[in-house]
């Protein structure tokens, strides 16, 4: 490793009970996205200083009003296809969040999703080593296709389509790994990968088509929930606290932790049990209807998370329901439209019994 490149074991502190590191300059790309808001969100609250850089395609500066109060936090518009500005301030750690990462949010411009994962990703990179950075780059479970191995542990590499219509995003995905891990080869620069699992809780848009903001939207608007295929295809659905805590402990995690880490909830379920699960919590009147399966849904969807569990200390804390009965409330205060049934409702229906026992 380069000499000039910043080793992990910083000084910390006990603040709250929770080891806090020493306060660092640190840059989030895509930082006013669903994630990457949390994220500036805690990285703020752990006293660092943050630049977070957004071109607003799918990141909203909603997201991050309430931090604009904090003279530790800078909201940058910018885009990482050219170059991070010269004028910013050398950073510390850069977390690389910038890529659109829902099928209707990647597959509107294929061919910049692709050149996101590649030129973005270099653009990162290539400050890095200018400042003496490390990276932690955000990269998705979508990297094992359609898995013919189950759960999947970071060892397999995966099954998927090269010329389908999600590949711009999952092959630029694979791409964006091969190119990080060449450049740490190559430079020194620290790097970390991070293969994210389905993760759900407030700040999702609600237009990005993502199975728990539909499903939550179409409850408290009474209208037909969609499920596509039979609803028999499963996922691991992750609360966005629980992955925030897995990305500060992986970026933080010392020269042993080499390679992709996968951060999501191994707890499996249905996509027609969660269906039926909103229907549910929401009180809504709502029918579930069928519809035909996507190009290249994967069929199944669970992470291993032995390597995040063995390495990091990591494992979700948040159940499904009360991650749900969060995003709920947040989705009714959100939705202001006239066949939004329950937003003036002071709270949320608890699940049932047999429903409640779902450990995500």
């Amino acid at each position: 490793m380069s000499a000039r490149h910043k080793t992990t074991g910083q000084v910390r502190e006990e603040r709250a009970g929770r080891r806090i590191a020493a306060p660092k300059s640190i840059c989030v790309t895509g930082g006013a996205g669903f994630l990457g808001s949390h994220l500036c969100a805690r990285l703020i609250g752990e006293g660092h200083r943050v630049t977070c850089i957004d071109n607003f395609h799918t990141g909203r500066p909603a997201n991050v009003a309430a931090l604009a109060r904090s003279n530790r936090f800078e909201l940058v518009e910018h885009d990482v296809l050219d170059a991070l500005p010269d004028q910013l301030p050398s950073f510390d750690e850069i977390y690389n969040l910038a890529c659109p990462a829902s099928p209707v949010h990647y597959q509107s411009d294929p061919v910049r999703t692709a050149l996101i994962c590649a030129e973005g990703a270099a653009n990162v990179l290539y400050r890095a080593d200018r400042d003496g950075a490390r990276v932690m780059h955000a990269s998705t479970s979508e990297v094992y296709g359609d898995p013919e191995v189950h759960p999947q542990r970071e060892d397999y590499c995966g099954n998927v389509n090269t010329v389908g219509p999600r590949s711009c995003y999952d092959e630029g995905k694979r791409f964006a790994e091969t190119l990080i891990t060449d450049f740490a080869r190559q430079t020194g620069v620290v790097v970390k990968i991070v293969r994210i699992f389905n993760t759900y809780g407030p700040r999702m848009q609600p237009d990005d088509g993502r199975v728990v903001s539909n499903f939550i939207l179409q409850a408290l608007r009474g209208e037909d929930i969609t499920v596509y295929g039979e609803g028999q295809q499963t996922r691991s659905f992750c609360y966005v606290d629980d992955l925030i805590e897995g990305f500060v402990r992986l970026m933080a995690s010392g020269p042993e932790v080499e390679g992709p880490v996968n951060i999501g909830n191994p707890a499996e379920i249905s996509v027609g049990e969660l269906a039926r699960i909103v229907i549910e919590m929401t009180g809504s009147t709502s029918r579930i209807v069928h519809k035909p399966l996507p190009v290249d849904d994967p069929r199944r969807r669970r992470p291993d998370i032995t390597r995040a569990s063995s390495l990091l200390g990591w494992m979700p804390r948040v159940p499904l329901a009360e991650g749900l009965a969060k995003t709920i409330r947040y989705f009714a205060r959100l939705d202001t439209s006239p066949s939004a049934s329950i937003q003036s409702q002071p709270g949320v229906a608890p699940v049932p019994r047999s429903q409640a026992a779902v450990s995500i």
